[in-house]
């Protein structure tokens, strides 16, 4: 069982799932579903205001706060979020700051960081992007400044080498985590390739095949929310309802139980926050980067 840092699911303690209006990303995987397009300077501009006034509301916060940042394009090579993650670190009342990368960023930033202990990563490896080689220099890199991080890939057949040839490289205490290939059909994968990515990833089972969502207690909506870039709150980013504004309307009116709409949940930033599935005992602190399960034992 992983040891909470102190504060970690304190009673008003709540986890904010970040997405502002940054859409353009560095690499053009066809797989990908999050938007293509380049941002003019105005609207990097307005995100980075975005960013700068969601950083100024959790430094005035009064609770102990967990932030994912879950842009729709590359963040870490915009100097907003690297500021924005170097800030919220060195708060004492952030309990962690992730973000979802392809970490092709700068990392230098990060060397020597107040409060890095905080900082997680959750880093996905796009074969065809980048080589193995870089990416795993960077992974040492963050290795050796004691940055905390996971690894990811989509689980193509034609990424299966890539794939073994990854977890090969990886450190053993790094977790890698893989993600059912979106396009898949009902023989995509056949018996054999399923018992070898579970034996790489024993939760790839969650992701291909979520269980029934509806109607199971759920955090999101009690102790964590999914933010835009105007503050506009709801549940998760998987549910259109809008519960109200960060910035003008009052946590205590909004935050509160209530059991998931959704037939089924097959993302892991929603499905993480199931008080049926057991990943918040498995990752404990670092739950919103998948950090720290395999570390400790809890995943074979």
């Amino acid at each position: 069982m992983l040891t909470a840092p102190p504060g970690f699911g304190e009673a008003g303690s709540l986890s904010l799932l970040y997405r502002g209006t940054l859409a353009s990303c560095n690499y053009a995987c066809a797989y990908c579903p999050f938007a293509k397009k380049r941002d003019s300077r105005a609207a990097l501009a307005h995100d980075a205001r975005e960013v700068a006034r969601f950083v100024q509301w959790v430094s005035e916060a009064q609770r102990p706060i967990s932030v994912l940042f879950t842009p729709w394009g590359e963040a870490l090579v915009r100097r907003h979020y690297r500021h924005a993650m170097a800030q919220l670190a060195a708060l004492p009342q952030v309990r962690q700051v992730a973000l979802q990368t392809n970490l092709s960023g700068p990392l230098k930033w990060l060397d020597g960081l107040p409060g890095r202990e905080k900082i997680g990563l959750w880093c996905t490896y796009h074969p065809g992007e980048t080589t193995l080689a870089r990416f795993i220099e960077r992974c040492t890199r963050l290795d050796a400044m004691g940055i905390r991080y996971s690894v990811g890939v989509v689980a193509m057949r034609e990424h299966f080498e890539a794939i073994a040839e990854l977890r090969a490289a990886l450190p053993k205490h790094v977790y890698l985590w893989l993600n059912a290939y979106d396009r898949r059909g009902p023989g995509y994968y056949s018996e054999q390739d399923l018992t070898w990515l579970d034996a790489i990833d024993p939760w790839f089972a969650h992701n291909r095949r979520p269980v029934p969502s509806r109607g199971k207690g759920c955090l999101a909506g009690e102790t964590a929310l999914s933010v835009d870039g105007d503050g506009t709150l709801a549940r998760c980013h998987f549910l259109p309802e809008r519960l109200g504004n960060l910035y003008t309307d009052d946590l205590a009116d909004i935050l509160q139980e209530r059991p998931c709409p959704r037939l089924k949940c097959d993302c892991y930033i929603g499905y993480a926050q199931r008080k049926d599935l057991p990943y918040q005992q498995i990752f404990g602190d670092g739950v919103l980067a998948r950090l720290g399960g395999q570390a400790d034992g809890l995943i074979a």
